[in-house]
């Protein structure tokens, strides 16, 4: 009886989940292995050997990674500082740290627009203090860098909360045994943190490789991701098959670097226990 009534308590969560994930992933399905009149056909997800979507698809790869390797850089170091804050320090931190996802998106997108242009703030700053411009706008740095500002707290906060739950007798006892800091960093809080590391990479690199709004209006239409493809073909051309295509494609490598980063969390606690 209590098994049903949880079973019960579920059920809204699988009607939302059939009609908001299962049912849309079908009809890319449908769409991408389909023509526009209906007959099967390999030509939409093959599109993306063409050479623009395979550059568009390179340069997302290649944005997203190092995006992800830039929060991570930041974050690891950050969550460290963080967590060996007092509690009352910690709590306003994190609320800074979460305070801009409150904004929307595309406003942060605007914002750094306006921000990084010419006659932006920055650069206005820069004149003032006698300092060359900074000429970053409709470049690929100018979309890695709000990439960065975008999806930075998606990458502290799990490291942060992976280290808060390290016991700090577990530390003790390392030193106690001779342990030296370096060795207790990469020995102990390395491998404790692992989880939180890879939950980081995956919720910052799945969206930094599909991400298109960032590029399409910080990169001033000479930043051509895969995002912007799909999009393109969805909005523009009317071309769904085209689009649900490489959509499809594009969700092959995000399933797989899931899985990729999954494996390695198992093998990194496999070889801490």
């Amino acid at each position: 009886m209590r098994n049903l009534k949880r079973q019960l308590l579920a059920g809204p969560y699988l009607l939302w989940m059939t009609g908001f994930i299962l049912l849309p992933v079908a009809v890319i399905l449908y769409y991408a292995f389909t023509t526009t009149s209906g007959s099967f056909t390999f030509l939409n997800i093959s599109s993306i050997t063409f050479s623009v979507h395979l550059k568009a698809l390179i340069l997302s790869l290649k944005l997203a990674l190092i995006c992800t390797v830039i929060c991570l850089v930041l974050s690891y170091p950050l969550a460290m500082i963080l967590n060996g804050m007092k509690t009352k320090s910690q709590g306003f931190i994190v609320f800074v740290f979460i305070l801009p996802m409150w904004m929307n998106f595309m406003l942060r997108i605007l914002a750094w627009k306006m921000l990084l242009s010419n006659n932006g703030v920055i650069n206005s700053l820069l004149g003032t203090l006698g300092l060359p411009k900074l000429d970053i706008l409709n470049t690929p740095a100018a979309v890695v860098f709000c990439m960065v500002y975008d999806f930075l707290p998606f990458m502290i906060l799990p490291i942060y909360n992976a280290m808060a739950r390290i016991q700090t007798d577990t530390i003790e006892a390392a030193r106690d045994l001779g342990a030296g800091t370096i060795t207790i960093f990469f020995k102990i809080i390395v491998p404790l943190t692992m989880s939180g590391v890879v939950s980081g990479i995956i919720m910052v690199f799945v969206p930094a490789l599909t991400s298109f709004a960032v590029s399409d209006l910080l990169g001033g239409g000479k930043v051509l991701l895969i995002g912007n493809v799909i999009e393109q073909a969805f909005m523009q051309e009317y071309n769904w098959n085209l689009g649900s295509g490489l959509s499809f494609v594009l969700m092959i490598f995000v399933i797989a670097s899931m899985a990729l980063m999954n494996s390695w969390e198992d093998e990194g606690r496999t070889g801490v226990w």
